[in-house]
Formats: structure tokens, C-alpha cells, sequence
């Protein structure tokens, strides 16, 4: 069983799991509801809950094309420059050992308490996973390949442009399905250090008024958003790996 059949029996399972754990160990509902009180709630709360999500996602979408992009450039700056491996790569290695609940507050300092933080936060996440599996990837470019090139004369652009590039365009796959699942991530701490709209808020918001239904719903539909933005990355580029004359 593959696709879609897979995920939504994945999430039957799932949510028999939970509803056995309420029949047996019957905790308070405000520690763990039903899932039909979810549902309901889910339901009920739709419109505020898509009022909400309008933002998050405008600010996970451009996270995501923002630090995709720096990241396949960053990639291929440091594929192309040794000098370049030997004093960014380490600083990038460093920036991975700050948690990112430390970075959300000093960019909502520095960036106020708009878009830009959320955004910041989400190109910061996925930065390196795309950088890291791109650069990867076009450092094992066949050796063959290369002495092919080297032979016919052709200069370092012209042998990053048409063989390095192309064939590390699987790696740079791999990188984006990653930003897919990171990029929620990054928007959703910045929006609990400090907003007024967005998913992220209205979680801080249901379960500052005990409303736990509505922040299980909230999370759910932000959990379905981000197994669709995974599979459409996904699809993307499959479809651009298979494409034909790649």
C-alpha cells in the first residue's frame, strides 16, 4: 500500500490509538480530548482557524522559497571556491549549534513583530539541510564525468553549469523535501515568541483560555498543511528529475 491509501490508514490507526488511550486511561479533557471533540471543535472553529492560517502559510511559502534559494546559491559558491569550504562551512556548522528558540526572540528584536521574523526563521531552519545536501551532492559528481571535461578543455562554469549541477539535482531534492517539513517549524516558534495572528498564535491563545480541543485542532490543520506542502515539493520534483532531456 503506497500513497495516499498509506497515509490515511496511517492516520486511522492513529486516531484509533488515541481514542483507546481515552476509553482506558480516561484523563481529563483538558489534558487529552476525544478526537470527535476535536473534530467538532475543528470544525466549529474553521473560520477563525483559516483566518489564521492565511498568514502562516504566506510566511512559511516565502521562508521556504527565500531559503531554498540562498541555499542552492550557497551550495554552489562553496562547490566552486576551497577558499570558500574553509571559511563558511565551518561558521555554518556553528550556526546549527544555536537552539532556535534563541535565534525567534533576537530577530523579533531586531525585526519587530511583523512577517519578516517568521520569515527569517524559516529560511534560517532550512538553509542548511538545502545548502548541506546540494554542496553534498555536487562534491560526488562521477570522477569520469569530470575527466571527461577536463580533456575537451571545458572551464570550471561551463563543467558546473552542464555536468556538476545536473547531476546533484537529486540531492537538491532531497534538501527541498526537508525544507518542506523544517520550514512550519521555524515560523511556528517565531509566532509563539511574538505575534498576533498566525497558527503558531492561536495555539499560545487556546491554551491560554484552557481551550486544549481548539489547540489540538489547530495543530492538526497545521500538520495536514505541512503532509501537503511535503507532497507537492514532492511531486514537484519528481516531475523535474523525470523530466525528459534531464
Amino acid at each position: 500500500m503506497k500513497g495516499w491509501p498509506s497515509v490515511l490508514a496511517s492516520a486511522c490507526l492513529g486516531i484509533a490509538l488515541w481514542q483507546g488511550v481515552v476509553m482506558l486511561a480516561a484523563p481529563p479533557s483538558y489534558i487529552l480530548p476525544p478526537p470527535l471533540d476535536v473534530a467538532q471543535t475543528l470544525w466549529s472553529a474553521r473560520e477563525q482557524i483559516a483566518h489564521h492560517s492565511v498568514y502562516t502559510i504566506g510566511e512559511i511559502l516565502i521562508g521556504l522559497a527565500l531559503g531554498a534559494a540562498l541555499g542552492a546559491v550557497s551550495a554552489i559558491g562553496l562547490a566552486a571556491s576551497p577558499l570558500a569550504q574553509a571559511l563558511l562551512r565551518p561558521m555554518m556548522v556553528f550556526s546549527q549549534a544555536i537552539p532556535v528558540f534563541v535565534l525567534a526572540p533576537i530577530l523579533t528584536l531586531w525585526l519587530g513583530y511583523g512577517i519578516w521574523p517568521k520569515v527569517m526563521m524559516a529560511l534560517l531552519i532550512i538553509y542548511f539541510p538545502v545548502t548541506s545536501a546540494f554542496f553534498d551532492a555536487l562534491m560526488r559528481t562521477p570522477g569520469a564525468w569530470l575527466d571527461l571535461a577536463r580533456v575537451m578543455g571545458a572551464r570550471p562554469v561551463r563543467v558546473m553549469w552542464h555536468i556538476r549541477i545536473p547531476a546533484a539535482l537529486p540531492g537538491l531534492a532531497s534538501g527541498l523535501r526537508l525544507a518542506a517539513v523544517y520550514a512550519p517549524i521555524g515560523v511556528i516558534i517565531s509566532e509563539w515568541v511574538g505575534a498576533s495572528r498566525g497558527l503558531g498564535y492561536l495555539i499560545l491563545l487556546a491554551l491560554g483560555r484552557v481551550k486544549v480541543d481548539l489547540m489540538f485542532a489547530t495543530t492538526i490543520a497545521l500538520a495536514v498543511f505541512t503532509l501537503l506542502l511535503y507532497a507537492a515539493i514532492d511531486q514537484i520534483c519528481r516531475r523535474w528529475l523525470d523530466a525528459p532531456g534531464d
